[in-house]
């Protein structure tokens, strides 16, 4: 399992100092960011007109947040080179994103900034001065990660059978079909381990957008399905999740690079099947 992540919007140098440290005495990793060209390609735009160019569900922000799954994401509201009041909104308004919590803090005398926080979607405002003396407990209480002995219990168990039909039309390229059946044996499953079952349909889904030609669509299925995938072993209820992975990046690596004018072109044979590696 990996060290989970906090990823921290905040530009006081002492006081980002101050919380790396504390994020790092609890065993877990910590990512500064001070401004937001930090987080967009275009380093000469001011944060207002970069936040602007994220607000789309495909910008680099959700896509960079999707790529680094942090298990906590706090705001400094006092830091006027993050646009907070966006991309809180953005984050809480992203499937792939919006169960990641968000922790903001401010002057406890800023009434309309904090409030303002919590309409965009932030999980927990306080004062700073209640974050500062409260530290290490908000982070240990807000904190999202997997439970991995749960998962892996879980995995343990056998495949249900509406899952491995769906499993047998995915490979036979009935995507949609699969999507259908996979989604009914999610909804039966009461364990962790139905999220292997939602990784295959999304995978499924993002494949049935490419054959219609649909790449924002296919894009965007390819990054919810990280939050889903990555926690998972190698072999979960007998199926390869690591090799679905791989072919799945694969197919999206392929996807990029052909873009939205190409993806007719797009070379349906990098498809590959479920892999069952257990009986």
């Amino acid at each position: 399992m990996t060290t989970p992540l906090i990823l921290v919007f905040v530009a006081d140098l002492f006081f980002s100092t101050r919380i790396e440290s504390v994020i790092e005495r609890l065993g877990f990793d910590c990512k500064l960011i001070e401004h937001a060209d930090q987080i967009g390609p275009d380093t000469l735009a001011p944060p207002r007109q970069l936040a602007e160019h994220l607000v789309g569900r495909t910008g680099m922000l959700t896509e960079k947040v999707i790529r680094w799954r942090p298990g906590l994401i706090i705001f400094d509201l006092n830091n006027r080179d993050i646009p907070w009041r966006e991309w809180i909104a953005l984050l809480k308004s992203t499937p792939a994103t919006r169960r990641i919590p968000v922790l903001a803090f401010g002057a406890h005398m800023d009434v309309e900034t904090m409030t303002t926080a919590r309409e965009a979607g932030a999980d927990a405002v306080l004062a700073r001065s209640r974050f500062t003396s409260d530290m290490p407990n908000l982070i240990r209480k807000h904190l999202r990660v997997p439970d991995v002995a749960a998962i892996q219990a879980a995995c343990r168990e056998s495949l249900s059978e509406r899952a491995r039909e769906g499993i047998r039309l995915f490979n036979a390229g009935e995507y949609f079909e699969a999507h259908e059946l996979l989604e009914d044996a999610w909804n039966e499953d009461e364990t962790p381990g139905k999220e292997l079952y939602r990784a295959i349909l999304q995978i499924a889904v993002a494949y049935l957008q490419i054959e219609r030609g649909n790449y924002r669509g296919a894009r965007k299925m390819f990054l919810r399905v990280r939050q889903w995938i990555e926690p998972l072993p190698d072999v979960c209820r007998g199926v390869d999740v690591r090799g679905l992975w791989m072919d799945a990046q694969r197919v999206e690596a392929e996807l990029r690079a052909l873009g939205p004018e190409g993806i007719g072109r797009f070379d349906r044979g990098l498809f590959k099947p479920v892999r069952i590696v257990e009986a």
